[in-house]
């Protein structure tokens, strides 16, 4: 199975929060999951757009593109308000999409939706704290990339969350919630109002996101 190096990528919208709120809020497939190899961790207490993946997609221990980003850590605990969340190495929370599937793995959010929510990307070995390794997996996208998974949910960050730690994707399109280290949705932590998501990265020079044909 491939090594792996790895990364992440970044993160508003712009609603209603409950008190739970996280700190620094402004208010204003088709494939099937391939098992992860898992690096040696510390044992640790368990703290839990649209068209599919191509059924063409490369062979799945193809080495990753060199420039592609990848998570090198998930990492299950409890922040405050939310409760249990899981996080990549660098503290960023994870997000699970409704319209993806768990059962088989697959992931429906790529173009658009994928510039949004950056899927966490794998070459098969990422290190686990707090996750159950038999909950980890990885399936193949249409671009030939890994992306893990987590209960069999592809997991993404949200570049709405401008700092670690932040969730302003929490219920956004009331499609995306922070997923928990057993892969099941938080609902602990929920706004008052539907939260849409932030405009995709401007193509072209252009700012109109109206036009994007993005959807979450």
């Amino acid at each position: 199975m491939a090594q792996m190096k790895r990364t992440v990528i970044v993160a508003s919208a712009m609603v209603a929060l409950t008190a739970c709120a996280p700190a620094g809020y402004d208010g204003a497939n088709s494939s099937a999951a391939e098992p992860v190899a898992v690096a040696a961790a510390e044992p640790t207490a368990a703290a839990e757009p649209e068209a599919s993946a191509s059924a063409e997609a490369p062979a799945a221990d193809a080495p990753p593109p060199a420039d592609v980003d990848l998570t090198e850590q998930l990492i299950g605990k409890k922040v405050a308000r939310m409760g249990s969340v899981v996080t990549d190495q660098d503290g960023w929370i994870l997000y699970r999409f409704d319209k993806d599937t768990a059962d088989p793995p697959a992931s429906n959010c790529v173009d658009k939706c994928a510039q949004v929510w950056p899927p966490a990307l794998t070459d098969g070995n990422p290190q686990l704290t707090g996750v159950s390794d038999d909950k980890v997996g990885s399936v193949t996208r249409q671009d030939g990339t890994r992306q893990l998974t987590v209960g069999g949910w592809p997991v993404y960050r949200y570049i709405g969350d401008k700092k670690p730690g932040q969730w302003k994707g929490q219920a956004v399109g009331g499609t995306w919630f922070v997923v928990q280290p057993d892969g099941k949705k938080n609902l602990s932590c929920l706004p008052t109002s539907t939260p849409k998501a932030v405009a995709p990265p401007a193509d072209s020079g252009s700012n109109d996101a109206g036009s994007s044909g993005y959807s979450y």
